[in-house]
């Protein structure tokens, strides 16, 4: 049955790519671009369900716009609306009376009115300044009534629309970042190298010359599960970690403790600078998918600054 089910609802969809009309997709596109006001997107039902969510993609990406529920619009919500903003109005039968009578009223406010429906011929295609179709042959449900398809085909455009008008504003991934502040997204663009590693005093530090025996106090206190070998200069010679460690006991035993640091230091090391992004870093730490680094010196100019430690990243919300 789920076989059957996708195989339809691709068909579906399949039929709306083929058919939309491009020249009028692109068309709406270029009047959303050029507005110099809101994009207000508003529906009935599952309709308004779907131009709630167009209106909160459109609003992260860079355009002004907002949703508004018609059972508000006429009690106050419509002070909003000027001359200089477009309403998309969302219905899959373009007969919804609840939208169809507003549009004299957004007419006085000299606002554009744009229709969203699946029937070229319906009376909010006529009466609004301007119409699009998003063609739809039938429902995913049985009885061709339950909107599916056609909500489907609804978010399609939203995505569309909003990535269009991304592109021609050129919005950068730094703009994206302002608009999301906190949160996993948010994180992920702001988060900084800076922000999480271990630096100061609490950085475990040892020399080349120095014993383990010497160094054993460093690597159990700081709690870093590594030692940065670096030289007098605090340039980077190599890293010691609680994997060294226990492979070092495996082959020396006891006289391990008397080995130099030089002789049981890893040499090749991965290392990040302080403004990478956190979410660079880590990836840069999993580029190995078998063998993950779980601490990596951070560099600036050569000189040891920081340890940024996956433990770090992971209770940062980045994994």
């Amino acid at each position: 049955m789920i076989e059957e089910l996708l195989e339809e609802s691709k068909s579906n969809l399949d039929h709306f790519f083929s058919t939309v009309n491009i020249s009028h997709f692109t068309k709406i596109i270029d009047i959303c671009a050029n507005c110099k006001g809101f994009v207000i997107c508003m529906g009935i039902g599952k309709s308004g369900i779907i131009a709630e969510k167009i209106a909160s993609t459109l609003a992260s990406t860079g355009t002004k716009a907002l949703y508004l529920a018609t059972s508000n619009f006429l009690h106050g919500d419509i002070g909003i609306v000027s001359e200089n903003d477009i309403v998309l109005m969302f219905s899959k039968s373009g007969s919804s009376e609840e939208l169809i009578t507003l549009i004299p009223f957004i007419r006085r406010k000299k606002a554009r009115v744009i229709g969203i429906t699946s029937h070229e011929a319906s009376c909010l295609a006529k009466e609004a300044d301007c119409h699009l179709c998003l063609p739809v042959c039938k429902e995913l449900c049985a009885f061709d009534l339950v909107p599916t398809t056609s909500t489907q085909v609804q978010l399609v455009f939203g995505d569309i629309l909003a990535t269009s008008l991304m592109r021609k504003r050129a919005f950068t991934l730094d703009d994206y970042a302002l608009n999301h502040p906190i949160g996993a997204i948010g994180r992920k663009l702001t988060l900084t190298v800076n922000d999480l590693m271990v630096q100061g005093e609490n950085i475990p530090f040892c020399y080349p010359e120095d014993s383990l025996r010497d160094v054993l106090f460093e690597l159990t206190q700081k709690r870093c599960g590594a030692l940065v070998v670096v030289d007098q200069k605090q340039h980077l010679q190599g890293i010691f970690t609680d994997g060294d460690l226990r492979r070092s006991l495996q082959k020396y035993g006891s006289e391990v403790l008397y080995q130099s640091m030089q002789h049981l230091m890893t040499q090749s090391v991965t290392s990040v600078e302080s403004q990478t992004l956190a979410w660079d870093a880590m990836k840069k730490m999993q580029q190995n998918i078998h063998k993950w680094v779980m601490v990596t010196p951070v560099l600036e100019n050569k000189v040891v600054i920081g340890l940024l430690r996956m433990h770090d990243i992971i209770r940062a919300g980045l994994s």
